[in-house]
């Protein structure tokens, strides 16, 4: 499902995602990857947020977020305490969600302004 028809205001937006794939503008994505308005990293080599360390976490907090959102692939999986606890101690919220659910959930804060970055994880790795 398309999520997004026009172009928003910000350089990066989804216009869809499940735990197979992401489309990125008018990119397919296979591989996890990391997104911010202004930013695309792609293959951050993640393959389960299960096993999501905070060493892991290090290229999302390079990009100076106020609030993680981590696509955790195509069913609900939360990454361990050390990892949330890594976040909060600097400050960072994380939401964890479905792809698809957090797909939407970036574009309305990225839309908002607001400095998010989202993970993705997905299964095609």
């Amino acid at each position: 499902m398309q999520l997004v028809h026009e172009r928003p205001d910000f350089e990066f937006f989804l216009r869809g995602a499940d735990g197979q794939h992401a489309l990125v503008n008018d990119r397919t994505l296979l591989r996890s990857f990391i997104v911010a308005p202004d930013r695309l990293v792609e293959d951050w080599q993640v393959d389960a947020a299960a096993t999501l360390t905070p060493d892991d976490l290090e290229p999302l907090f390079a990009l100076r977020p106020e609030l993680i959102v981590l696509g955790c692939g195509a069913a609900q999986v939360f990454p361990p305490p050390r990892t949330l606890a890594a976040c909060l101690s600097r400050g960072i919220g994380l939401e964890t969600m479905v792809n698809g659910a957090a797909a939407r959930t970036y574009n309305v804060l990225a839309g908002e302004g607001r400095r998010v970055v989202a993970a993705f994880v997905l299964a095609g790795q």
